[in-house]
């Protein structure tokens, strides 16, 4: 196991929601009675679980790849790629909004490219999110060659993805690239020569959970 982080354990993303909501649950506690300030403390511990980015150890396996999400597996299976000419292996793991939204890279790799796409919030469990939501995706190029497609989608709730990379960027397998705030999925596009080892409805955690290897 290797351990490559450095951020805090709340995620940045968050503090501004967090001082706003703290802030929210004193002055109701001190101006209202108990039944009302609850409520604020309430929404002030669902967005500290939301923003918590545990620390995680990376798994140093040859050839394998760690999950980019925390979520629930709801696709695997070969489609077309919609970002580069060819058939991939697609894996999608949706996050509720119980889940750490922090988003990792899959594998090492330099950044070919990222693109970014307006468009919809509809419910990211949805197959159709994929092509209508807004999404942003990134182009990883392992060192041996092999072309990864990760992309963050926007869900029903969430309204801002932040992705903090760039073309001709290295990052290290199961570094922290982006973050997704308040529910959402991430699709991976990999050659299909990638043997999964998860299944529907099967629970991962971002950077830990190995979703299978590359066959020579």
């Amino acid at each position: 196991m290797k351990a490559i982080d450095s951020h805090p354990l709340l995620a940045r993303e968050g503090w501004f929601y967090l001082a706003l909501t703290l802030f929210a649950a004193l002055v109701t506690s001190w101006a209202f009675p108990w039944y009302v300030a609850i409520v604020f403390w309430v929404i002030f511990a669902f967005v500290l679980q939301f923003f918590r980015d545990p620390h995680r150890a990376i798994p140093q396996q040859a050839g394998a790849l760690v999950s980019p999400a925390d979520g629930k597996v709801i696709f695997t299976g070969v489609v077309d790629d919609p970002y580069i000419d060819r058939k991939a292996f697609k894996i999608s793991v949706f996050m509720n909004v119980f889940s750490v939204h922090s988003n990792r890279a899959p594998l090492a790799g330099k950044v070919k490219q990222v693109w970014y796409h307006p468009g919809l919030f509809v419910n990211a469990a949805f197959d159709k999110a994929s092509e209508q939501n807004e999404r942003n995706a990134i182009w990883l190029q392992t060192p041996e060659g092999k072309d990864i497609i990760s992309v963050q989608v926007a869900g029903l709730i969430a309204r801002r993805i932040l992705c903090y990379v760039k073309e001709g960027d290295e990052l290290e397998q199961g570094q922290r690239y982006g973050f997704i705030r308040f529910g959402s999925r991430v699709d991976l596009f990999l050659p299909t020569e990638f043997s999964a080892s998860v299944k529907l409805g099967d629970t991962v955690s971002s950077g830990t959970s190995i979703l299978g290897k590359f066959v020579d």
